[in-house]
């Protein structure tokens, strides 16, 4: 199903150009929310930085460019992941990286955790919902359709890494605290 295009071919530079834009989206709404990596969610991305994540994603850009599925299912999450990063960023700047994470964190810590989790379940299991559809409906008798079915398990893994990362937010968030408290 996800069959190899040539590299350099005319189908190659269209999945390269995909994912460019959909990485580049990602990267420059990431800088526009949190240009010191403070919110950034995902431990490797932080732990790379700005340089070598750039270098990363030029390696997985051109190598994942070879295979179409893998590209848009990369680039329909990278491209999801830059709209939801859109969304705060305007207030993740205006209140600077810190003051939002410690407004995030105590918003999260007056909430039931359990109120909080269900409205995440109830979040990632909707929009993964959406994807599953996607791929069930995009088989015929006798082939998968490669865009559908890439866009759906795009929406698949985006609905996946918010929940992961948000867990682990919340879950160092939590044992931060924990932390905090026992110290004072």
């Amino acid at each position: 199903m996800d069959d190899s295009v040539p590299f350099a071919s005319r189908e190659y530079f269209i999945m390269l150009a995909i994912l460019a834009f959909s990485r580049g989206a990602d990267f420059l709404s990431t800088w526009v929310a949190t240009p010191h990596l403070v919110l950034e969610g995902n431990p490797i991305a932080k732990w790379l930085g700005w340089k070598w994540g750039a270098v990363v994603n030029g390696v997985v850009v051109t190598s994942l460019a070879l295979w179409p599925l893998s590209a848009i299912v990369v680039g329909t999450a990278s491209v999801l992941v830059a709209a939801r990063n859109f969304q705060s960023a305007w207030l993740m700047r205006s209140m600077g990286e810190a003051a939002y994470r410690d407004w995030y964190v105590d918003r999260v810590s007056e909430a039931r955790i359990t109120l909080y989790l269900g409205c995440l379940a109830g979040n990632t299991l909707l929009t993964a919902g959406v994807g599953t559809a996607l791929v069930a409906f995009s088989t015929t008798r006798d082939r998968v359709l490669v865009v559908p079915t890439g866009i759906g398990m795009g929406i698949i893994a985006y609905a996946t890494a918010v929940l992961t990362f948000t867990l682990l937010s919340v879950w160092r968030s939590r044992r931060r605290r924990r932390y905090d408290a026992g110290r004072h």
